[in-house]
């Protein structure tokens, strides 16, 4: 596990389904409007609420609002998911990229109802916040370092896509949060530090 040559393909996997949903929804209509994307999917809390429609939890996570959304998130799967499901293990890694995006939305949905401010809203961030949370405890139980990646390194990129997101209008951060509290989480509950080789033998 974590071998140079392996392939992570439950990352790659994600991001294509990914992908492949928003040239789906492209073909279709305008990713960019709200009404558009409430039609096919995206989170809402008063239909979770009144019609049950508690599929929207998980369908939003594999929508994005324009190429831009879907680009910079992607970017992100990609290069901390790699990472993280080479060193945690495939099932492990599902499990909290999963876990982490369902999180964030429920908190999202907890704060809408407590502010009665509700909004249309999708993207994969709460579940890319939440692995690389999970990374973050990977590479803090490795002294500090995994590979190219140190711990300082993650506090920081965590610290500025929190800012960014705080600093901007029509972000989720409550999705953001949530996320990356739950994947620290299961970086705890379910990452098992290997033992290194540093030698094969045929």
């Amino acid at each position: 596990m974590g071998n140079k040559n392996d392939k992570a393909y439950c990352t790659i996997a994600i991001a294509a389904a990914n992908v492949i949903v928003f040239l789906y929804l492209s073909f279709g209509g305008m990713t960019e409007n709200g009404e558009y994307m409430l039609a096919h999917g995206a989170m809402y809390v008063p239909y979770i609420l009144e019609n049950g429609e508690y599929y929207r939890l998980l369908t939003s996570i594999f929508l994005h609002f324009g190429f831009q959304h879907l680009f910079n998130n992607m970017v992100m799967l990609l290069m901390i998911g790699w990472n993280l499901e080479l060193e945690m293990g495939r099932v492990r890694y599902v499990i909290t990229y999963f876990v982490s995006g369902l999180a964030g939305n429920i908190l999202s949905g907890f704060l809408d109802i407590r502010l009665q401010d509700f909004a249309v809203s999708a993207g994969a961030s709460g579940a890319i916040f939440g692995i690389t949370g999970a990374l973050l405890y990977v590479v803090v139980c490795n002294h500090g370092r995994l590979r190219d990646i140190s711990s300082r390194g993650m506090f920081v990129m965590i610290a500025i896509s929190l800012y960014f997101g705080f600093s901007s209008t029509g972000v989720d951060n409550a999705a953001h949060v949530g996320g990356l509290a739950a994947g620290i989480l299961c970086g705890i509950l379910l990452y098992r530090k290997r033992h290194r080789e540093y030698g094969s033998f045929a």
